[in-house]
């Protein structure tokens, strides 16, 4: 059974991108470089076809791999999301408690995560820490430190 994870749309396609390009450009050229190497001559010997096949192998994990992500990929319909709590596609506004520093996320799955955007897990701590939480409580995020805490300043779409 596959995992189920949520996607945005754009981050579907995405996906749906990637798996076709491994698997319509990136699986005939490896298949291609095998043949080649075959033609070289003796297989016991040639380092060149051994390289080959190991990355074709990898190559054939990495879309197997995609594939069952696909398999349990559901685009999210933010119309039937609560507004008022921090759920996955949230914009998240948060003030922490101990340096008055604020910091804005959006939380989202595994896939579609960008630190430098901005674009948080909902399976990362902080991500963990902020799901279901509402305007003015106070998440309480365990960190390798200690206990952080957040105010939840912010919640919009």
């Amino acid at each position: 059974m596959s995992k189920v994870s949520y996607y945005t749309p754009e981050g579907l396609k995405k996906l749906r991108d990637e798996l076709r390009q491994l698997k319509d450009i990136e699986r005939p050229r490896a298949s291609q470089a095998i043949a080649e190497a075959r033609d070289k001559g003796d297989l016991s010997e040639n380092a060149e076809y051994d390289a080959a096949k190991e990355a074709q192998g990898m190559l054939e994990m990495k879309i197997s791999k995609l594939e069952e992500v696909m398999a349990g990929a559901r685009v999210i319909d933010e119309s039937k999301l609560d507004a008022s709590k921090a759920l996955v596609l949230s914009k998240v506004k948060i003030k922490n408690q101990t340096n008055g520093m604020e910091m804005n996320y959006i939380l989202v799955a595994d896939g579609e995560a960008d630190l430098k955007s901005g674009r948080i897990s909902v399976n990362s701590p902080i991500g963990k820490g902020l799901l279901g939480k509402s305007v003015g409580d106070v998440a309480e995020i365990q960190v390798p430190s200690g206990i952080m805490k957040f105010d939840i300043v912010e919640i919009s779409r």
